[in-house]
Formats: structure tokens, sequence, C-alpha cells
């Protein structure tokens, strides 16, 4: 365990390692530590570092995921795209370490005018639109003509009573001219101002910063001489906004001389007013970074781990339903995958076009190249609106419900004037309608479907709306191109080995399924311990003379090793035996996701590990026995994960060619033998599509056959995926009536005529298949 360093700040109490030790155990003993963490333990874990700071990203990352999966977006960071448009340089306020502010002197050396000119904001706010962003941020000073004569006279002349009149006025004429959303960002306001802006303005913002009065209050600290600095006043403005019902931004400034203490009191201020009124979209968590010609020039940039660990934090106490905001230029770009590990889930404004005016020595990065960091992240980045999704899906809602603002929730978030642009830019989940990152990777997926990088199979597995029908259409195509048109299918039937049935009852269900047409006997499950190997080999045996031309796919990776282990023999001698007594195939299945952390999750820890799955499939292939291929997916994977699983499955595959078929399977909860803790409900129809389509692309050459796992998927979800790059339906499961019960999927059976008219409502043909694939006499 590494000593943890001892914060920067001002005051920082040093932390003994057996307490960073203690509050990290009380951490990862809680199912709900947003909840029930102390001041205390809080405080502590602002100190964590090296692998106490693994230990703390691991559960802030955890609570991230599961709020994530609640709203319906599983492993998608967010970003707003936007303009940046300064309308003023002047301010009231003194701050110690800002370049943003200027002086009447220096923006009349420069040639700048007091305030930009309308013809100016519009300039900059349809070039913004030209290039695809929906946001424009109007930031400026705040109250400039309390302190500075210029500013009230360029008021007066043009016509305005108030540097917020002049906003009001730039937002309406921005969203009226070029459709932009405006979010406001003019500093301190009042109850009656915020009202007043709220018709023109879908979100506004202004940042808490700090809840330490000591740095407001003494000369010399970073915001001694700023009156709207006042820590009281600007948590009264926050809880104002709440009670206005603007979906409101505000954050924490890191490095300022803040204590940690201070730290973690005001993230539990903004915790408490979001408690209240439910209104904070977005924390943001912002580093400081000394800019030249400051009073704050010589100080410290904040310490990347120290930062990491502040976000991560502040994730914790926020919980799984806050969105944690991190700005991407204000770190290194090598270190952004540190701050997705923090637990953040949104970028904030990334502009195309304008410099972020408040630190302009730190550009933006570039949004595809953002997109591509965020994926090698594990995460897909999505384009969102300046107001959050939650709150549009809840506009939506209520619009689509007949109710009206007066309902006193969901439409009253948005002034009814702004109410239908915003709907118009949202698709049905609140991101934006448009993600150019991801109409480029379809782009290069059309030229090279099996050739992407693993973030860009990520992005593919969030594909929504357009692009997802832009995307199956593709892996129909690929698979039209690789297998052709025709839906095949395999008669068979399931028997339970663990059933321990005497040789002669099993002879009699064999019997039956060929008399039925089976061509095939598939049977997954560890005979009776008292049998010993012999229950493998007699099983198999007991088949192959009853039918000796049905096909035996029999034992799964875990058993066949338990058949190992019971006889003694080496696993290529096992096999051997086992290929000897009739096993024709080994299903693929209780693959799961290959990862072993995911594994022992999904199963209490008793699953083999994810090398030895992938190391007894190799040696069955090798020793001339094919198997299918399988993953699960739905429950606490992320598309990461899934991109993850299928290249390790096409490696194994480009070193035997040994897989007959692909078979990805949702996760169904009621099926679990053990409780999942933080699991998603299993997966959307959105996700088993694309998640399909991905695998056709990503298999394309290695393993040709997708099958529609229509057991999991049910008859109407398999056709879509069949529409979408699946060419297989599998089994159609034969009961018979001698003994139903002895296959473990009873009452699941698919008639021929099913197969028929579902692939004909496709238009497309249908053939009965072997289980490798072969036409049956």
């Amino acid at each position: 365990m590494a000593v943890p360093l001892m914060l920067r700040t001002p005051a920082a109490p040093y932390v003994r390692p057996d307490e960073l030790d203690g509050a990290l155990d009380r951490l990862e003993a809680v199912r709900e530590p947003w909840t029930s963490l102390s001041h205390t333990d809080a405080v502590t874990l602002l100190a964590a570092r090296d692998a106490d700071l693994d230990r703390l990203l691991a559960a802030a990352g955890r609570i991230r995921d599961e709020g994530l999966a609640a709203a319906g977006r599983p492993g998608v960071i967010t970003y707003s795209r936007k303009v940046f448009i300064p309308l003023t340089h002047l301010c009231q306020d003194r701050c110690h370490y800002c370049i943003f502010v200027q002086s009447p002197g220096k923006l009349a050396a420069a040639g700048i005018s007091p305030y930009m000119e309308p013809e100016e904001v519009l300039e900059v706010a349809r070039a913004g639109a030209a290039l695809g962003c929906k946001e424009a941020l109007l930031t400026l000073g705040d109250r400039p003509e309390n302190r500075w004569p210029i500013a009230r006279q360029w008021l007066d002349e043009h016509g305005y009573a108030s540097t917020l009149d002049y906003v009001r006025a730039m937002a309406e004429l921005i969203l009226a001219e070029t459709g932009l959303l405006p979010h406001l960002n003019p500093g301190v306001m009042s109850w009656a101002e915020l009202q007043r802006l709220k018709p023109y303005g879908p979100s506004m913002g202004m940042m808490l910063e700090t809840t330490s009065t000591r740095i407001w209050q003494t000369p010399g600290e970073a915001h001694f001489g700023s009156p709207d600095k006042d820590p009281a006043l600007r948590l009264r403005v926050i809880d104002d906004a709440g009670r206005s019902r603007i979906p409101f931004t505000t954050g924490v400034l890191l490095g300022i001389g803040e204590t940690a203490a201070d730290r973690i009191d005001a993230v539990l201020a903004l915790r408490a007013s979001h408690e209240k009124h439910g209104h904070i979209q977005e924390v943001i968590v912002q580093n400081f970074r000394a800019k030249p010609a400051t009073a704050m020039m010589g100080a410290a940039d904040l310490e990347t781990q120290e930062y990491a660990a502040a976000v991560a934090v502040t994730r914790v106490l926020l919980g799984p339903g806050m969105r944690v905001q991190a700005p991407p230029n204000l770190t290194d770009a090598g270190e952004l995958a540190l701050l997705i590990r923090a637990g953040i889930d949104d970028w904030g404004g990334v502009s195309p076009l304008t410099p972020d005016h408040v630190n302009p020595e730190r550009p933006w990065p570039q949004i595809e190249e953002l997109a591509r960091l965020t994926a090698e992240g594990g995460y897909t980045l999505r384009e969102r609106l300046t107001a959050h999704p939650h709150y549009l899906r809840e506009a939506r809602g209520a619009v689509a419900s007949g109710a009206a603002a007066a309902a006193g929730r969901g439409a009253d978030w948005f002034d009814d004037r702004l109410r239908p642009r915003l709907l118009e830019l949202a698709d049905d989940y609140g991101l934006a309608r448009h993600d150019a990152y991801l109409e480029s990777v379809l782009k290069r997926a059309e030229a090279d479907p099996a050739g992407l990088t693993d973030a860009e199979y990520v992005a593919l597995l969030h594909a929504d709306g357009d692009d997802l029908e832009t995307l199956t259409a593709l892996a129909d195509r690929v698979r039209h191109e690789r297998v052709g048109d025709t839906v095949t299918y395999a008669v068979n039937r399931n028997l339970d080995p663990a059933l321990g049935l005497p040789p002669e009852r099993l002879a009699a269900l064999v019997d039956e399924a060929a008399a039925l047409g089976a061509t095939e006997i598939c049977a997954q499950g560890t005979p009776p311990r008292e049998l010993g190997a012999a229950g493998y080999l007699d099983f198999a045996r007991a088949v192959k003379q009853a039918q000796p031309r049905l096909h035996l796919h029999a034992f799964r990776p875990a058993e066949v090793l338990d058949g190992a282990a019971r006889a003694g023999l080496p696993l290529a001698e096992w096999l051997e035996r086992l290929r000897e007594a009739g096993v024709d195939t080994v299903p693929g299945t209780a693959a799961r996701i290959l990862d072993d952390r995911i594994r022992g999750i999904l199963t209490g820890a008793t699953d083999i590990a994810a090398s030895v799955w992938l190391e007894a499939v190799e040696n069955a292939h090798r020793a001339g026995l094919r198997s299918t291929a399988t993953m699960v997916y739905g429950h606490v994977e992320a598309a990461a994960d899934q991109v993850a699983h299928l290249r390790k499955l096409a490696e194994l595959q480009d070193r035997t060619g040994g897989f007959t078929e692909f078979i990805a399977m949702p996760w169904l909860p009621s099926e679990s033998p053990v409780e999942v803790p933080g699991a998603r409900p299993g997966p959307s129809l959105r996700e088993s599509r694309a998640v399909h389509a991905v695998a056709r692309l990503m298999l394309a050459g290695r393993i040709d056959h997708i099958q529609a796992a229509w057991t999991k998927l049910g008859l109407r979800g398999a056709q879509l995926v069949l529409a979408g790059g699946a060419d297989d339906l599998g089994g159609v499961l034969l009961d018979g009536v001698i003994d139903p019960s002895a296959g473990p999927e009873q009452g699941r059976q698919l008639t021929v005529a099913d197969v028929t008219r579902l692939a004909a409502e496709l238009g497309r043909p249908v053939r009965q298949r072997t289980t490798t694939y072969g036409e049956v006499a």
C-alpha cells in the first residue's frame, strides 16, 4: 500500500495510511456510500494516491456506471458542441487567477469594444451553427456597470437597462436567427432576473467554486475584493435557480487556496441544494491552472492524482444520479483516462470554432480526438444539448401525455416558447440527434467492416436512431455477402446429463428425437458426481448406440475440464476419449464475458477463469471438436468489454478455425443463479440489435454464421437481429412426449412453420442445416 501524500492545500491534515485504509474499506462495504459516507471519511479519501487511488477510482466508476445504466445510456459520456460568445470582458470582481476579465484601458488599447456588438454575436453564432453546434455559451463578467463607467455608457447608448438586459436580448437574437440554444452564464442573479432570462435560455450556470469565506474575506486570498464571490450569495443564486426550475450547471474550483474540508463542504452544499430542487444538471470539478500576469501566476497547478481523487470523491458524494463533468482541455490528453476512471460522465462544452476564453492557453481537443480518447477509456462519446437529457425526456413525456406547465413537474423545466426547439433537436433519449463522430465511423465501417479499431466498435455499440438503422443495414449487407440470404436452422433436442438417466431411458429419448426429424442431440450439464468420469462417456455412448447418425453436441468447457479431472487425465487425452465415445462437437457456452472480474460478479466467484475457458476450447478445436462461440451481454459489462470479448474469440478463431457460429445471448435476471449487484435488467432491444450488428462486422471472414438466440430474444427480437446481421435461428428444441422435462428448455419448442413464417416476413428463404452448417440429407 502506498503512503498517501499530503494534500497541497492550506491547513490540510496529514492522513495516516491506516485511516485511509479504513475509509476505503467503509466505502467499499456499503451499497450506497453517497447516503452514508461521513464528512471525515470524505476528507480522508481525498488523500488517496497510487494503489489507494485505484481503489477509490474503482468505487467511483461503479457508481457512475450504475447511474448511466439507470439513465438508459450505459457506457455513454456526453459533451455539448458549442460556440463560446464572450459578451463582455469587463467585470466588477477582482479574482486573483482570472485572465478573462480585462480593464477598459486594455480593451481600448486592443481596439475591443466594451461589449460585443449584436452583429459580432450573430457572426460567431452562425459560424458555429454551420459547424453543427447546438449551444451558444454566453459568458461575461459580473455586472461591469457597477464598477466601470464605460460599461454603463455603452449600455445607455445601445438602449439596455443592464448587462443582464443585454444578455436577454442577445439570447433572444441567437435563438431566433440561428437556432442555437443559449446557455446563460452571467454570474450572480436575483430570483426575478432568473425569471426574466428563463424564456431565452434552456439552461443557465454559475460556478459555486468554494464555500470558503476565508478565501473571500482575507486580503491576498483568491477572491478578496470580489463582491460576487461571497459563498452565501452564490448558494442563494443556486437555490433561486432551483426555485425557478431552471436546469443549472455549477461546480467547484480546486487549488485556489481551499482546504480539503472546504472541498467536501462545497460538494455537500451543492448536493443539499439539488436534493431540495432537483435542478443541478451537472457538477463541474475544475482544476486550477495558473495564468501569466495574474496575482496567482506563481501558484502550482493542481497535481493530477490529487485532482483525480477529488473528482472521485465528488462522484461518491453525489451518487449515481448526478452528472459529473471535468473540462477536457484542462488535463493533458494522456491523463483523461484517469478522469474517466474517477467517475466523470460528461466533458462539458467543446467548441470546433472558438477557444476557451477563460483558459485560452489550453485549446479544446478536436471532437473526434476526444471521442477516440473516450473510447480508449471504454466509453462512447455522445453529443447532448445544453440542457441535460433527463430534463428533455421529462419535457417530451409531459408533452406526449398532454400535461402542461401547470402540472408542477416535467414540462415546466422549460419555457413553452423554448420547448419546441429543444425537442426538435433532441432524440428520444434526450441526446442531440446528430453525432458527427459516429457518422464518420459508420462511413469507415462501410469501407472496411472488420478493420475498425476497438474504440470505433465501442462507438458503434451505442448507435441509436438513424445511426442504428445505418449500422444494422450495413451488417445485413455484410451478412448477404458472406453467407447469402437463407435463414438456417437445426432440428435438435436438448438432454440434461445432470439427470443421470439410465441408458435405456436415454435411448428411448434419442430414438424419439430421430423419429421427429432431429439431426442433433445437444447436452449441457454435469453428470452426477457418483458416476465419475464414466458419467460423461456412458452418456455419449448411449446416444450414439441408439442413433449412430445423430450428431452429439455435448459438454461445455467447464464440464470438459471436470471430466478430465474425474478421469485424472490430461485434457488432450480426455478430449480424445470423448471423441471416441461419440461426442462430435462441444458447445462454447458459459463464455459469459471473457473477463475474470465480470465472471466473478455473474457467478458468485465460482466460474472458471477466462483464460481457462479459452484454453479448454482451443484444446477441443485441436482435438478435432469444433464448437460454438458465445457471449452473454446486458448485465454489468460495458461496451468495451463486449468488444474485448469479441476480439478474444476472433484471435482464437485465427489460431484454430474451430468456431462454427457466434451466439450473442441477452442476460435474463430471472435465469441468473445468483443475485448480481449493480446489474442492468438485461439489454434493451436497441442494444441487442447493435451487439449482433457489431459482431457481424468484427467477425466477418472469421466466424461467418451469427445466430439469433430466439429463446432469449423472443421471436420478434430474433427477427430484428436477423434483419441486422444474423443468419441463423439455431435449434428448434424438440420436446417430444416421452419425457419433455429431460430437456432444460422444456416448452420452448419452435416449429418449422414458425421458422418459415418468421423468415418469409423478412423476404428470405429457409434451410435446415446440420450442426456444422452442412446440408441435411
